[in-house]
């Protein structure tokens, strides 16, 4: 299982960083998309987190491009 790590973004401009699954991941911007959830709990590597997604403004995931040096 491969693990990516992402940022979600809040109204107010806080930022929660987590490292998930591809499986999280899809289900989580699935479930934003169809707006029909306000709480949805995701299963990070490094435990559960509980989102209000009404307060989601982004997610943002880093690719899995690595790049050493400047």
């Amino acid at each position: 299982m491969a693990i990516r790590r992402g940022a979600v973004g809040f109204a107010g401009g806080q930022v929660l960083t987590l490292r998930m699954s591809d499986e999280q991941l899809a289900d989580l911007r699935k479930t934003l998309q169809e707006g029909r959830e306000r709480w949805r709990e995701v299963e990070a590597a490094d435990g559960a987190v509980l989102l209000d997604l009404g307060q989601v403004v982004y997610v943002r995931v880093e690719s899995d491009e690595h790049r050493v040096g400047f």
